[in-house]
C-alpha cells in the first residue's frame, strides 16, 4: 500500500511539473512582450523595465526562469490582471468559491438521482420503468446542455416566472462574504433576514444545478445500471440466491456494495466534466464563477489571467480524480491486491 502511494505522489508530482512548464510557456507564447505577459503590466517605464527583468529572471537562462516562476506561484505571486489591474491570485479567490458551490451542488444532485435510478434500472430491467428510464437517460444524455439551459429558461423563467434567470442573489440582499460559498454566507451572517435570503440564493441556484447536473446524471444512470446489472451475473450472487436469502439481502448485502465500487471513480470524472460544463453554464446565467471570469479574460486577452485560471482550474481536477483514485482503492480490496 505504502508503494502504491509513492508511485501516486511521483505522478501527482509530474503531472504538477508538467502542469507549470506548460503555464510558464503561455508567457512566450501569447503575442506581446514577455515581460509585460508574466507581470501584468500594461505600461512599464523605463527606469522599472531593468528592474523587473532582474526580478523576473528574464536575463537568465530558461531553466532559471522557470524556477523564478515557480517560486512566485508558490509565495501567490501571479501577476496582474490586465484588464483590472489587480492581482490575478486575488480575483481568482473572489470567483473561485461560486463554481466550486455551483459543481459541488450539482455533483451531489447527480449522485442522489442517478444511482437509485440506476440501480432501478438495472433491477427491473425488463420493467417498462426500467426501459423507460433508459430511454429517457439516452435522451438526456443528447441534449446539448446550452439548449437544455435556454429551454428551460424559457420554460421556469420566462413562461412560468418562478426562477430567476440570471445571478447568485438578488440585489435586494446584502450578504457579508466569509466562505465565498452564498448559502453557508448567509446561514453564518447576522442578518435579519436569514430565511429570505436563503430561499433566494436556492432558486437562483436550481435551474444552474439542474443544467450542471444533467450531463453526470445520465451517465451516473448508465454507469450504475451497467455495473449493477455485470454484478448481478457473478456465481456469489447465484449462490446467495440459492441459498434461500431473500431479494432485499441479495441486493443490499451483496449486489450494491460491490456494485458501488466502480461508481466512486466515477466522483473524480463527473468533477471534471462538472467544471468544463460549468464554463458554459456561468456564462448562460450570468453565474459569477471562475469560468465566466476565465472566458471573459480570453475575450479582453488577459493573458495573466488566463495563466492563473488554467492553473487552478487544471490543479482542481488533477487533486480530485487523485483523491477517487485513492479513494477506490481503500475500498476495494481487488485494487488494493492489484
Amino acid at each position: 500500500m505504502l508503494h502504491y502511494f509513492l508511485r501516486r505522489a511521483f505522478l501527482i508530482g509530474f503531472v504538477f511539473v508538467a502542469l507549470t512548464v506548460l503555464a510558464f510557456s503561455l508567457s512566450y507564447l501569447f503575442p506581446g512582450e514577455v515581460l509585460n505577459n508574466i507581470s501584468g503590466l500594461t505600461d512599464i517605464q523605463p527606469e522599472q523595465r531593468q528592474q523587473l527583468i532582474q526580478y523576473y529572471a528574464l536575463d537568465q537562462s530558461l531553466l532559471q526562469q522557470y524556477i523564478a516562476y515557480v517560486n512566485r506561484i508558490l509565495d501567490g505571486e501571479w501577476g496582474l490582471s490586465f484588464s483590472s489591474q489587480q492581482p490575478v491570485l486575488s480575483e481568482i479567490i473572489a470567483v473561485f468559491p461560486a463554481t466550486l458551490e455551483l459543481a459541488s451542488y450539482a455533483l451531489i444532485l447527480s449522485f442522489v438521482l442517478g444511482i437509485p435510478l440506476g440501480l432501478f434500472a438495472a433491477v427491473k430491467a425488463d420493467s417498462v420503468f426500467g426501459k423507460l428510464i433508459s430511454a429517457v437517460t439516452l435522451v438526456a444524455y443528447s441534449i446539448p446542455i446550452f439548449w437544455w439551459a435556454l429551454l428551460l429558461i424559457m420554460l421556469f423563467s420566462l413562461t412560468l416566472g418562478v426562477l430567476p434567470t440570471a445571478g447568485r442573489i438578488s440585489v435586494l440582499f446584502d450578504i457579508p462574504t466569509t466562505t465565498g460559498f452564498m448559502l453557508p454566507d448567509i446561514w453564518l451572517s447576522d442578518i435579519d433576514y436569514k430565511s429570505e435570503a436563503s430561499q433566494d440564493a436556492f432558486r437562483h441556484l436550481l435551474l444552474p444545478a439542474i443544467v450542471l447536473a444533467t450531463y453526470p446524471t445520465t451517465v451516473m444512470i448508465r454507469f450504475t445500471r451497467d455495473s449493477m446489472l455485470a454484478v448481478l451475473e457473478q456465481s456469489y450472487i447465484k449462490t446467495a440466491r440459492a441459498k434461500g436469502l431473500s431479494r432485499f439481502e441479495v441486493l443490499y448485502h451483496h449486489g450494491l456494495r460491490n456494485a458501488l465500487l466502480p461508481v466512486i471513480r466515477q466522483i473524480g470524472l463527473q468533477f471534471s466534466t462538472l467544471i468544463t460544463l460549468a464554463m458554459i453554464t456561468e456564462v448562460i446565467f450570468s453565474w459569477p464563477g471562475i469560468g465566466q471570469w476565465l472566458l471573459d479574460s480570453i475575450y479582453q486577452r488577459n493573458y495573466p489571467a488566463i495563466q492563473g485560471g488554467l492553473l487552478v482550474v487544471s490543479c482542481l481536477v488533477i487533486v480530485v480524480n487523485m483523491l477517487t483514485e485513492i479513494l477506490h482503492t481503500l475500498f476495494n480490496p481487488l485494487a488494493r491486491k492489484a
